[in-house]
């Protein structure tokens, strides 16, 4: 303290590395002045023979004057793992320098404290720029609350950092001293990015944003305009597809990788199964370290007992791209039913069909009477390769596997699917097949022109797409699948249309989710219509016992 009662901000005293002449400055009385603050320098047991790096700074910086917020440790100095450190080391001591940094992992793996670390890094530390701004954004008000009281934390508990930080709670902005950084908690729905210049962007959580662009990420990214070389780091878990933001910064690195660029990408294998340790550790490198393995035991259990809870574990805790809002049929259930379904020449077969409109998919799914499930699709041949990258779904590799067909042209042809449906009658015992009534008008005539008689165009049963006629449906085709009674094969396209299906309304009433759907769910459509015409079993004993003249009550 001056004798006027100013407190002094400096950086640490020198630790016993520093040499005697350090030593001697660091201690030598000063005159009593209005005090400049200075950004806390790396610990110097760091310095050995030669300079350290940009990124063994940051790492020095973190392990020396951060501590833990929370959790086990609380009150610890931060040690930085391995998956932390090489990190940080990949983007502050690239050769041709980063502007973007990618790392995905699981919760609960310290994401939001190590942005909290970096940040102050930043701010008060060796990489703090004179006048800059930071910035940390996140998609709720709530999440970019977490990410400042992190911050705040770390200074209040930190006798050096509290006294170079000024902490401003009302508007979750954080100030360095040193050299007049300005750090902001952001939210997308507080609409404040623009007007700002960060020359560091960390965005948390970014894996929430649903589709491929987002207004407040744009504002954020196109703001760093200002600087010669500004970073953004964004640290989340995966996003639920490939259509949404974070995944396509993901899959752009790694199909063509910039050097500029890191991405560090910690997930489980898509086909593991949900009590694999292995896949456990794939996704949570902080396993057995700060991230509960009893807890991840326990989550894994409840979703194994729960289906509707497998989701949510898999794009959580395993880090795969999987909504966390339940499908209609678990993937675990769906994966059960993946036996080949086996010939089906000659067998009864009960089918549906889903009537694509111009250019979207068209589907036909068959169920024979062992529950051989037999899908067929089209597609226009006309920018098929476009739509797959669009899309982000391989149609044209699917078409040159033969699991997709295609009609030529820009739309799908219904004379091609009436020709194929004369096949599919001549070769098995078709009992019904179930439409939506929307676009049967357009096929009706391709289907007399291919030799339909009156008997078979009966078999085509009008079958709604409302909660009257799928709640039964679905609720039928949920028993078949929990029962394992279908063998679909695990057709690629089926399985899209698995993935994708969600219901809407209560077990009173349901249906699909057409609407809000994120990809094609049309096969599903298909198959539920065709459970949906087949006899249910209460059905099967009335017709039985009605055959002997008993009726059913």
């Amino acid at each position: 303290m001056t004798k006027k009662g100013s407190e002094k901000l400096s950086a640490l005293p020198a630790s016993s590395a520093v040499s005697s002449k350090k030593r001697a400055t660091a201690s030598s009385p000063r005159k009593a002045t209005t005090p400049k603050a200075s950004a806390v320098e790396p610990p110097e047991p760091y310095c050995t023979k030669k300079p350290i790096t940009r990124g063994e700074k940051v790492c020095a910086f973190i392990e020396r004057y951060c501590l833990a917020p929370e959790g086990d440790h609380i009150g610890k100095p931060i040690h930085l793992e391995h998956f932390q450190r090489k990190f940080i080391l990949e983007i502050y001591d690239n050769p041709v320098g980063t502007h973007s940094a990618y790392l995905s992992i699981a919760r609960k793996n310290g994401k939001t404290a190590l942005i909290g670390a970096i940040l102050l890094a930043h701010l008060v530390g060796p990489e703090a720029v004179q006048n800059s701004q930071i910035i940390s954004g996140a998609q709720s008000k709530e999440q970019a609350a977490v990410v400042f009281e992190l911050a705040r934390k770390m200074i209040e508990m930190s006798p050096v950092l509290s006294k170079l930080v000024r902490i401003q709670p009302s508007g979750k902005r954080l100030i360095g001293l040193a050299r007049n950084v300005l750090y902001r908690a952001l939210a997308a729905e507080g609409k404040t990015a623009h007007g700002l210049s960060p020359i560091l962007a960390i965005l948390d959580e970014v894996g929430q944003v649903v589709g491929p662009t987002d207004k407040f990420v744009s504002a954020i990214t196109s703001a760093q305009g200002a600087y010669t070389n500004p970073l953004l780091i964004a640290i989340s878990t995966q996003a639920p597809t490939d259509a949404d933001m974070f995944s396509t910064w993901i899959d752009a690195q790694q199909n063509a990788p910039d050097p500029r660029v890191v991405c560090h990408v910690y997930a489980a294998p898509n086909d593991c199964q949900l009590d694999d340790p292995a896949a456990w550790a794939a996704a949570n490198p902080a396993l057995g370290i700060f991230r509960s393995k009893a807890d991840v035991a326990k989550q894994c259990k409840q979703a194994m007992d729960m289906p509707a809870n497998e989701p949510e574990f898999r794009n959580l805790i395993l880090n795969q791209r999987v909504e966390a809002v339940s499908p209609f049929v678990a993937r675990s259930v769906w994966e059960a039913n993946g036996n080949a379904p086996g010939d089906s020449t000659g067998r009864k077969v009960w089918a549906g069909l889903d009537l694509a409109s111009v250019h979207d998919l068209t589907a036909f799914v068959a169920v024979d009477d062992t529950g051989g499930v037999h899908p067929s699709f089209w597609l226009p041949a006309h920018g098929l390769v476009e739509k797959s990258r669009k899309d982000k779904v391989p149609y044209d590799l699917w078409a040159k596997q033969g699991s997709l067909f295609t009609t030529p042209g820009k739309a799908v042809e219904y004379e091609f699917v009436a020709e194929f449906l004369r096949g599919f009658f001549d070769r098995h015992d078709v009992q019904a097949v179930g439409f939506d009534r929307a676009l049967m008008k357009y096929l009706v005539p391709w289907l007399v022109k291919a030799g339909f008689t009156e008997v078979e165009l009966a078999k085509f049963v009008e079958f709604g797409q409302g909660t009257l006629s799928m709640t039964p449906a679905l609720r039928e085709l949920e028993v078949k699948l929990l029962n394992t009674q279908l063998r679909h094969g695990s057709h690629p396209v089926l399985n899209m249309c698995a993935a994708n299906a969600k219901v809407v309304g209560e077990s009173g009433g349901r249906k699909f989710d057409k609407k809000n759907a994120r990809g094609r769910i049309d096969g599903m459509s298909a198959l539920a219509n065709a459970v949906g015409v087949m006899p249910t079993v209460s059905e099967t004993v009335e017709s039985a016992y009605a055959g002997r003249g008993i009726l059913m009550f």
